[in-house]
Formats: C-alpha cells, sequence, structure tokens
C-alpha cells in the first residue's frame, strides 16, 4: 500500500490511519473475548501519518476514542464537521497542539446480552486515572480501579469504604454521561 501511494508521489499527501475498533483479552484475568470494560479489551491502537501536517514521534497523552476518527478525517478533507457528532477531531494534536478543552473521561457500554460471550451488561466512566464499571442487570455490581496504582484492573476498590466518595462521584459522572450521549437504554434486563 505505502510502496503504491509513493510509487504515484502521493505518499506524504495521503493520511494514513492505523487502529482497531476494540482491544482483545487473550487469556488476560482467563477472557478471550472483547467485550469487558477492562484495560486489554478498551485500548486500541491508534498511529496518524500525514507529514504535510504531523510531525514524526508525536505521542499526546491523551485519551482518543475511535469515534474521534470521522471528525479528524473530515476536517483534513475541510468538511465542516457536524455539531451532533460526539468525536472531536484530533487535528490540534497532529500539529503538536493540545485543545484548551479536551475529555477528560468517556462513556462506554455493553448490553447485547445474552447474546455472543454471554458478557453481562454494563457501562462505565474512565478517566485519566480511575475507571468505575456498572453491572446493571440484578444482582447489580461495580468494579473502581486506580490505573495510576493499579494498571492492570486487578483490585477492585468498589466495596473499600476510603474509595465511597469516589465512587459516588464516578456514579453521578457516568449518569451525567449519559444524559449528554443521548443514552436512553434503561437497566433492565433486555431477555425480558
Amino acid at each position: 500500500f505505502m510502496a503504491a501511494l509513493e510509487k504515484a508521489g502521493i505518499l506524504d499527501d495521503t493520511a494514513i490511519v492505523l487502529s482497531s475498533d476494540h482491544g482483545f483479552f487473550l487469556g488476560e484475568w482467563r477472557f478471550y473475548d472483547k467485550r469487558f470494560m477492562h484495560e486489554p479489551s478498551i485500548r486500541v491502537p491508534m498511529a496518524i501519518r500525514y507529514p504535510r501536517l504531523a510531525r514524526g514521534g508525536l505521542a499526546p497523552s491523551q485519551m482518543a476514542l475511535n469515534i474521534d476518527l470521522s471528525p479528524t478525517v473530515l476536517e483534513l478533507a475541510g468538511v465542516k464537521i457536524p455539531d451532533w457528532f460526539q468525536g472531536r477531531s484530533l487535528v490540534p494534536f497532529m500539529k503538536g497542539t493540545s485543545p484548551v478543552s479536551w475529555r477528560k473521561d468517556w462513556l462506554y457500554e455493553y448490553y447485547e446480552y445474552p447474546f455472543f460471550e454471554h458478557v453481562k451488561p454494563h457501562r462505565g466512566v474512565r478517566t485519566d486515572r480511575y475507571k468505575l464499571i456498572h453491572y446493571f442487570l440484578p444482582p447489580q455490581d461495580y468494579e473502581l480501579y486506580d490505573l495510576q496504582l493499579d494498571p492492570g484492573d486487578l483490585h477492585n476498590l468498589a466495596n473499600d469504604p476510603a474509595h465511597g466518595k469516589l465512587k459516588q462521584q464516578l456514579i453521578d459522572r457516568l449518569a451525567e454521561l449519559r444524559r449528554e450521549t443521548g443514552d436512553e437504554y434503561e437497566n433492565q434486563d433486555p431477555k425480558a
């Protein structure tokens, strides 16, 4: 592919994006799938090559999501980004700058139960440092991780009284994110 672009003389004028739609468990936690909100599943590669705009070696630390790819491609093409898009263009990062405001957290949701791998429906909020997961079908359960101290999601802090205030703040933020994104999926068993 790259050789064909180079032969055509358009390699450096072509934006090339490498990413994935999901991560994948390959034995971590004895899981084999992609549907849980744990780090092996939600972390995906993302690399953009476009020498006309981006110099090599940039590695921003802000959280980018797959929903940011469409607005990025539209901006690169000079097309207006629709106001209703939830994603944001990554072009400022490609230019080596950081937007004044960028996401501090994001919503995750999975509810295709009981199909596929029988993963219990859940939603959560991920910040730079923390992750809260809510399994919302009875019996409801929560998981809370401090990713700075526990990057492997191994020590669930949800039932630790010392983290009660943080847990409630993240529960509240999860509700806000659902409102912001128009998520109206009910907390009920989809089989019913």
